[in-house]
């Protein structure tokens, strides 16, 4: 079944994608807050920091490209995912480690970076979802052949 000339599981991963690229924006915003005020008062931005960044902008990027009709066909993109989902649970373990036992007494800024926190553990989910989604994707979609001989398709 097609919906404007794209198929169903097109359109099923583009709404992922899409999730996926608000999420990790949504992360580089978070983080953005910390990095912009170690910009302004002129101290390097901690490392910590800018491994979220570079986390939620390969995120983003790869959303995108995987909005490009029949990317998503090519073997490498199931092994990507799982990086990126690898990425993410590192990014979720520093921050977590760091803000989860946090107690904010009324700190806006503590508040913040313990949601963010969650937001990144959900970025994480949705990289494990779409890891699996297109392993079974690419699974399901290769170029089969005998057993016996390699020549036919099966």
């Amino acid at each position: 079944m097609a919906l404007g000339g794209y198929s169903m599981s097109f359109i099923a991963f583009t709404i992922l994608h899409f999730c996926q690229f608000v999420m990790a924006i949504t992360v580089c915003a978070l983080y953005g807050v910390e990095l912009d005020r170690a910009r302004k008062a002129h101290v390097s931005g901690n490392s910590k920091w800018i491994y979220a960044e570079v986390v939620g902008g390969l995120s983003a990027l790869t959303a995108m490209l995987y909005c490009i009709p029949y990317i998503l066909r090519f073997a490498v993109t199931w092994v990507w995912n799982f990086i990126l989902f690898i990425l993410w649970i590192v990014l979720f373990g520093i921050f977590g480690k760091m803000y989860i036992p946090e107690n904010p007494e009324g700190n806006a800024d503590i508040t913040r970076l313990k949601n963010a926190v969650w937001v990144v553990l959900a970025n994480a989910l949705l990289w494990l979802f779409s890891f699996l989604v297109t392993l079974g994707y690419w699974w399901t979609h290769r170029e089969r052949r005998s057993r016996f001989t390699s020549r036919a398709k099966v």
